[in-house]
């Protein structure tokens, strides 16, 4: 199944939503189980990240620009040879989504519980939003 994943974190300087394709094993019937597909994907793609070597690297003009936005510019290599933990990342994001770091819409409706039954079609965009804590103290 095919979906589409809007982005959006507090305080960056990207496009207010930034839309990702994501392709997702069928049987997904539960917030929790979106999570952790999604969280399974990303610790895959981040532990294959800086497997491909190139001889000579560069950036194009292009690359360059679109990275500026975002106030760094860089190769996206990853100097540690420590991989991610799937099943330690997917812990982490559940209870980051219990803790409220993170909120879901899907079709615009947002969910709030974990185990709360979700009909997702091929073609549907979900939003994610990272929050973030406002300068100060919290007490």
């Amino acid at each position: 199944m095919r979906i589409y994943i809007n982005l959006k974190s507090a305080g960056k300087r990207r496009p207010c939503l930034e839309k990702s394709l994501y392709v997702l094993p069928d049987g997904i019937s539960s917030l929790r189980q979106l999570i952790e597909a999604i969280v399974l994907q990303e610790t895959d793609r981040y532990n294959k990240q800086g497997e491909e070597n190139m001889l000579v690297p560069f950036l194009t003009e292009t690359e360059i620009a679109n990275q500026s936005i975002s106030g760094k510019v860089g190769f996206g290599q990853i100097y540690s040879n420590k991989k991610a933990d799937p099943i330690k990342s997917v812990e982490t994001a559940l209870n980051g989504f219990e803790d409220g770091l993170f909120r879901v819409i899907v079709g615009g409706t947002e969910i709030t519980q974990l185990d709360t039954p979700l009909e997702i079609q091929d073609g549907d965009v979900l939003t994610f939003i990272r929050l973030t804590f406002l300068a100060g103290r919290l007490w």
